[in-house]
């Protein structure tokens, strides 16, 4: 081989190789395919990766708790968390009560209000969650954020585990259940319109949501205090009127570990109009996903990376 062509393949595995290394990864853990996280997840993914720079790649996961988990474990760079959940890792309170905490949790937006949804077959004569006592409900997978949620409100309204016959499965399983009869409810944190619901509701039958309100509610915003009121409006769902019920923020989360400068660029991409387009069209939780609501509900530090962005752009001071 002629020594000018050993230089040029040289030169070509060089660049290569610094490609390699300048190249980040960035994986984003989300939820059940049949839930919001994994769709908005997708749609971010696509909008903040910087082909020859950041690869940012979304993943199914069983939720909140188990992406901060794996966050902590260096399994995931980043994940979708509640806010309640995200907060309690990082502080060591809440389910993180003696165990052992995730101090290096951080924030890089807080991102849309996740609806708790109560989902029954219409005409089943459940009317309020107290008359779930003596049914078969589905509480989501030990890892989910909707976990911890439906032991909350199942104990406002005086339903304990022991009440129920309990089925540890994710909404999409639940709805299949749901269809052919041996399931009568299931429990979901999610930003509406979540496609195991939506498609549940168009099947035969239909369904309707639980309120989540009045005193109940009331007492559980103040024991959480991440709780907010919430309204899923009518025919979000199929036949469904507009049901009062609760929300806590969906927050994407990362480690204090996470490269500075990575952060940023992601963050500013999500904030770019490109990335807000895409976001606004391609769910109806989107739309929240701006810089001003970023900075709210913040329960944890902020990254670094991201707190830089957001004093750039003048909604954190």
């Amino acid at each position: 081989m002629k020594l000018s062509r050993i230089l040029t393949l040289a030169a070509a595995l060089a660049v290569a190789a610094g490609t390699a290394q300048a190249q980040q990864f960035f994986r984003i853990g989300t939820g059940g395919t049949a839930g919001t996280y994994y769709p908005v997840g997708g749609m971010i993914a696509n909008a903040v990766s910087q082909p020859g720079k950041i690869v940012v790649t979304a993943q199914a996961s069983n939720g909140s708790l188990a992406n901060v988990t794996a966050i902590n474990g260096g399994a995931l760079e980043s994940g979708f968390s509640q806010a309640d959940v995200a907060t309690w890792a990082q502080k060591g309170t809440g389910i993180f009560e003696g165990k052992p905490s995730i101090p290096g949790l951080r924030l890089i937006a807080n991102l849309y209000p996740e609806s708790v949804h109560v989902v029954v077959k219409k005409g089943s004569g459940i009317k309020s969650v107290a008359d779930l006592k003596g049914k078969r409900v589905a509480l989501d997978e030990p890892g989910s954020g909707t976990l911890v949620n439906a032991r909350a409100i199942l104990a406002a309204y005086g339903v304990t585990e022991k009440d129920i016959k309990p089925e540890y499965i994710k909404p999409n399983q639940a709805g299949d259940k749901m269809k052919d009869g041996s399931l009568d409810a299931f429990f979901f944190t999610g930003g509406a319109p979540a496609g195991a619901i939506a498609e549940l509701a168009s099947a035969g039958g239909g369904i309707d949501i639980l309120p989540i309100d009045g005193a109940q509610a009331e007492a559980l915003k103040k024991n959480s205090g991440f709780f907010a009121d919430d309204v899923i409006a009518a025919e979000t769902y199929k036949g469904v009127g507009q049901v009062k019920t609760i929300a806590v923020g969906a927050q994407w989360v990362t480690s204090d570990k996470a490269d500075a400068n990575t952060v940023y660029e992601i963050t500013k991409a999500l904030f770019g109009d490109a990335a807000q387009k895409t976001l606004a069209a391609g769910h109806a939780k989107g739309k929240f996903i701006t810089k001003e609501n970023a900075v709210k509900g913040a329960g944890i530090p902020f990254h670094p990376g991201a707190e830089r962005f957001y004093k750039e752009a003048g909604v954190l001071k």
